[in-house]
């Protein structure tokens, strides 16, 4: 696990129930600095407004939740302290978001948001699905989705101190 003390951005990967999430949050926690959690889901039905709820529920009052879909990167400036830990959970979500409103320049939305990690004083902790793995998708819009969840991982382990892909719930190093 990393360093309590360790500063630099985090980059945790892994697939859809892989345990990335609590791996991600027991790294916040491991820092016993003030922990935020940025979250970027959307509630578009009853079922992922149930889910948002059990996991704000989960994580108790120890956490200070703050919902951004979008702007991420203002968010993550306002409350960039050292003594804050953020949580970014999750960074495919952030690209649906982005590809799904219009006039978004995903590729300068991706490099500030690096340059943020790049030099944030609070310590960063970014959870993402890595989707390419997988066969190629058979449409244009998920082919799109793969290949800029893809760029924006390699720009953030790019300038993370850290990177962890994690499946079965046990996480691999691969940087750091």
């Amino acid at each position: 696990m990393t360093s309590a003390t360790s500063r630099g951005a985090v980059l945790v990967l892994g697939g859809a129930r892989s345990g990335k999430s609590r791996y991600a949050e027991n790294l916040v926690i491991a820092t016993g600095l003030d922990r935020h959690y940025l979250a970027t889901g959307r509630a578009w039905d009853e079922e992922m407004r149930a889910r948002i709820d059990k996991h704000r529920e989960d994580r108790g009052p120890l956490w200070n939740t703050i919902e951004e879909p979008l702007d991420i990167v203002p968010t993550l400036e306002v409350i960039d302290q050292l003594d804050n830990v953020v949580l970014v959970d999750c960074l495919t979500l952030w690209v649906t978001n982005l590809m799904m409103e219009e006039g978004r320049d995903l590729r300068a939305e991706f490099a500030r948001l690096a340059a943020h990690a790049a030099r944030a004083r609070a310590r960063l902790v970014f959870v993402s699905n890595e989707v390419g793995l997988g066969i190629v998708p058979e449409n244009k819009m998920a082919r799109e989705f793969r290949d800029h969840a893809g760029r924006l991982h390699q720009m953030i382990a790019e300038v993370a101190s850290e990177v962890y892909f994690v499946a079965a719930g046990l996480p691999l190093k691969m940087k750091g």
